[in-house]
């Protein structure tokens, strides 16, 4: 109970706690924050990571000058292209062997499902709508890659994907995450995120009552 409500401490206070890292942690800041979007878009067992919240945020930083916009975007890129593509081949190589095998716990069998009706009515077009859906954009390229999706169509999507998201999120930080209303309000405005993030969620979870009913 105290890690989740540490975990929630963190996320809701995004800006406070990246801003103790980079001081912390100098140069060293860019490795962590890399690890992290590698994790939440590589690994099918960790999509509880903050994403889009976490850009905003250090678009932020980029616009106090904490950060470096031109280390911080390229490097998260590389970190999201990478992300993807190696989740994309543990799906190709081992994905059925994984589900097979792993506890529930671990890998949410729904999470695969709902992410498999996306890819059924988007296309390929859902490497790059996942990305800026949570949840769906880590289980997204694991699914591709089960589904032995054409790999050069794949890594076109991934990288569009990859560069719409990292690109909007961390510019929309930077041009507005230091105007004073929003600065004053960050944890308010990290909840929007979050909120508008999980309402395609939402409204599938929605949809899929009336249906039972």
């Amino acid at each position: 109970m105290e890690i989740f409500t540490a975990f929630i401490d963190i996320v809701l206070h995004l800006d406070a706690h990246l801003l103790a890292m980079v001081q912390d942690y100098g140069i060293w800041i860019y490795a962590i924050l890399f690890l992290i979007i590698f994790a939440e878009t590589g690994l099918v067992i960790t999509p509880f990571l903050p994403g889009d919240s976490l850009l905003f945020v250090i678009g932020a930083l980029c616009g106090m000058g904490s950060l470096e916009m031109k280390i911080a975007m390229p490097l998260l890129i590389l970190a999201a292209f990478m992300g993807d593509n190696t989740n994309y081949w543990v799906g190709r190589l081992l994905g059925l062997r994984l589900l097979n095998r792993a506890s529930p716990r671990f890998i949410k069998h729904e999470h695969l499902e709902k992410t498999r009706q996306f890819y059924a009515r988007h296309g390929g077009k859902t490497v790059i709508f996942a990305r800026f859906l949570p949840i769906i954009r880590t289980f997204a390229p694991f699914v591709a890659g089960i589904g032995t999706m054409n790999y050069r169509q794949y890594v076109m999507f991934s990288i569009l994907g990859g560069v719409s998201w990292i690109g909007s999120l961390i510019l929309a930080g930077y041009f507005f995450g230091n105007i004073p209303i929003i600065k004053d309000n960050l944890t308010l405005m990290i909840l929007v995120i979050i909120f508008i993030s999980f309402i395609p969620a939402i409204r599938e979870f929605i949809k899929h009552r009336r249906q039972q009913s």
